[in-house]
């Protein structure tokens, strides 16, 4: 293995800011990350200001896509006045170049969008759509903006992409042998630069049609990266968020939030299942997936020496064994015969490559044993009913359900943490519904009704309550 350092660092849109006002932040981080490593840099689209408010350019696009699609009226402003205001960071020498790449880019936009008007906005007409809007003309903007800040520095044409994926076009999925065959192009800018710039959340299929993974996908390009390249490099991957990670969402719980100093891949997973955004889980699930290890940092951009580390395994700093508590709203729990579930989950698995969900303990009825599935994303259920209940078309799906859920490795070192939180939230006026609590488990799950603040007031109420309670040192 190369003794030399590579850090693969990913920059999202809250990092690179509304029309790139965050961006001479990410210019001083990459120009620090870089004085003693190797930097693949993974960027998103960009946030803009539109009509007042400040959004995704991504969700912008996906408007005009559907506009496109109804046989509306479609407008690549909002993207021209994002990128016309990012270009001004680009000197004289950068511009010219950079305006040029601008333009091509959203010309293959606009043709995808004549497209859609004709055939639909869906598989390849919208990741192309996305792809030369957002993540591959940021990445190819940003490298004029770091050649202009004298970083010696190239972008990932699309023609050279690395990352590999199945023909799943709107929610792919990673292949990492086919991706390796094709690191030729990306080891080489590594190999010649200070800096390589690449799109997030795009991938490409082995006959070259554009894929996109979920929304956050981002993280995932990072976590692929740091795979392909961990046997050349002593490789290593950073977040750069505007926060290390703390014991609960700050939007949420607004005192007595305890800094998260480590975390275990495990326990960043279930995090990020569960809702809180870290990292998509699905980043860490292919990393060991892939038998790789490699530190992780969630890195605050505007406090460098505030991090959060994230291992296989977690030392034991000392802390609360209970890092975190979590609230995810919009989820679902799937009722199916016990005798049916094991198809099921299989099919999701293997031929959906889909994880976000959790077996909760059966229960039995009229002498027949039920599984409840609890899905972690709603929408993703009402987006595959038919193929859910293919299954058991008697199967029940219950829709409107939240989740509390205390994540910790060491958590069977608390005492009396299943009935002091369950009693707590009783006393704020909720009605658990389902309590999944096991001495072996990294996490307690807690479900209950997801209407108005519910899941809010159940974070803050746990949290509240998890500082009080003893714990085996």
């Amino acid at each position: 293995m190369n003794t030399v350092n590579l850090t693969v660092a990913k920059f999202g849109g809250s990092a690179i800011g509304a029309d790139g006002a965050s961006i001479p932040g990410i210019i001083a981080r990459i120009n620090d990350i870089k004085k003693n490593s190797k930097v693949i840099a993974v960027v998103s689209a960009p946030l803009t200001i539109h009509d007042g408010k400040r959004r995704s350019l991504t969700d912008i696009i996906l408007e005009q896509g559907a506009n496109a699609e109804a046989k509306k009226q479609v407008s690549l402003d909002a993207a021209r006045t994002a990128y016309g205001r990012i270009i001004q960071m680009t000197d004289t020498a950068n511009r010219q170049e950079c305006q040029s790449v601008i333009d091509s880019h959203l010309g293959q936009v606009q043709a995808a969008l004549d497209e859609a008007r004709e055939s639909g906005f869906a598989d390849e007409v919208r990741s192309r759509t996305l792809a030369f809007s957002g993540e591959i003309l940021m990445s190819r903007v940003m490298n004029h903006i770091l050649r202009s800040n004298k970083i010696r520095s190239e972008a990932v044409l699309f023609e050279d992409w690395p990352i590999i994926t199945d023909r799943n076009i709107e929610s792919t999925n990673f292949l990492a042998s086919e991706s390796r065959e094709r690191m030729g192009p990306i080891s080489k800018m590594v190999e010649s630069n200070e800096v390589v710039v690449i799109g997030g959340f795009i991938g490409k299929t082995a006959d070259n049609i554009v894929t996109t993974y979920e929304r956050g996908g981002s993280d995932r390009t990072a976590a692929d990266l740091g795979i392909l390249f961990h046997r050349d490099y002593q490789t290593s991957i950073d977040f750069e968020k505007d926060s290390a990670v703390v014991s609960a969402d700050p939007k949420i719980v607004k005192s007595n939030l305890r800094k998260v100093t480590q975390l275990s891949y495990n326990e960043a997973r279930l995090a990020g299942m569960f809702g809180m955004k870290i990292l998509d889980p699905i980043a860490i699930k292919e990393i060991v997936e892939n038998g790789v290890d490699m530190p992780i940092t969630i890195t605050n951009m505007g406090n460098p020496e505030n991090v959060t580390v994230i291992k296989r395994s977690a030392d034991d700093a000392g802390g609360h064994p209970i890092k975190m508590v979590t609230g995810k709203e919009n989820c679902a729990i799937f009722r199916i015969e016990t005798g049916l579930v094991q198809t099921m989950l299989t099919s999701l698995e293997r031929d959906r490559r889909y994880g976000e969900f959790v077996v909760l303990s059966p229960f039995t009825r009229d002498g027949i044993e039920f599984s409840r599935i609890l899905f972690l994303d709603g929408d993703y259920v009402r987006r595959n009913e038919k193929y859910l209940l293919g299954f058991d078309p008697l199967a029940t799906i219950t829709y409107e359900r939240g989740v509390i859920t205390l994540i910790g490795d060491g958590m069977w070192r608390v005492q009396q943490v299943a009935s002091r939180t369950s009693a707590r939230i009783g006393e704020s006026g909720l009605n658990i519904l389902n309590m999944d609590a096991q001495e072996e488990t990294s996490r307690i799950i807690i479900v209950v009704e997801d209407s108005g603040d519910s899941i809010k007031k159940a974070v803050m109420a746990v949290h509240d309550e998890i500082a009080t309670i003893k714990f085996v040192k």
